[in-house]
């Protein structure tokens, strides 16, 4: 839990240091929240309004498996070593009602294997390779939007830039004259849009890659946990 503060806060102190150093350079007395304000509006609603959900619906998925993840985290040595000392004592059934009331994966594949205990050995391997299959998939469930949210944020960014652009050239062209003044409202629809698709795809990058950071360290659990689980039922058949 404290690695989710951790990882929370650093992604609100980048959001913030970036966002407000326009700011800061134009008016040290605004708030920042007023300042943020402002410089959304003026980046044209429409495609900052998309950017803004882009950013709140990948953290909500970022969340949800940050979340799930932290709950399917366990002590996963010394529940191989209760379930050791279980099915070296005979006790098959209680090493079962064990998995059965430890959550995480691996307790399910624990469960799985311990439920074909009866048969052979390559049967046994098979059926519990096939289920850790799936629960890795379980594990991974969700990373394929936020990568999508991770590439649309930038994406919409870029779109209000070509848009600012061609907003810039109708003014000139309407104007007939190129000056600072013509130029600079399309200019910063353009420059503020991208600056804060990129922001949110920082940030949603950091999240993503702590989320595949704990994936890997449940994978590799459960990989080992299956290798310790199929010693186990060799040494005791």
């Amino acid at each position: 839990m404290k690695k989710n503060t951790a990882i929370a806060r650093f992604a609100i102190f980048i959001f913030t240091v970036i966002c407000s150093l326009p700011v800061m350079a134009q008016d040290e007395n605004i708030g920042f929240h007023q300042a943020l304000k402002t410089k959304f509006i003026e980046g044209n609603a429409g495609f900052m309004s998309l950017v803004a959900i882009a950013l709140i619906v990948g953290l909500a998925f970022c969340i949800e498996r940050i979340i799930y993840l932290s709950l399917s985290e366990i002590n996963a040595k010394k529940l191989m070593q209760d379930i050791d000392q279980k099915v070296e004592a005979g006790d098959v059934e209680g090493a079962k009602e064990l998995c059965r009331n430890t959550r995480g994966p691996v307790a399910s594949i624990c469960y799985q294997g311990l439920m074909h205990i009866d048969e052979h050995l390559d049967d046994i391997e098979r059926s519990v390779s096939g289920y850790g299959t799936v629960q890795a998939a379980n594990l991974e469930k969700g990373c394929s939007w936020i990568k999508l949210f991770i590439a649309m944020a930038p994406s919409l960014g870029f779109l209000g830039t070509v848009i600012g652009m061609v907003m810039a050239f109708d003014q000139i062209q309407q104007a007939g004259d190129i000056s600072p003044t013509i130029v600079a409202s399309g200019m910063k629809v353009a420059l503020i849009t991208t600056i804060f698709g990129i922001i949110v795809a920082l940030i949603l990058m950091v999240f993503y890659n702590y989320i595949l950071s704990k994936v890997e360290h449940l994978t590799s659990q459960m990989e080992e946990s299956a290798v310790t689980l199929m010693d186990i039922i060799a040494k005791n058949k």
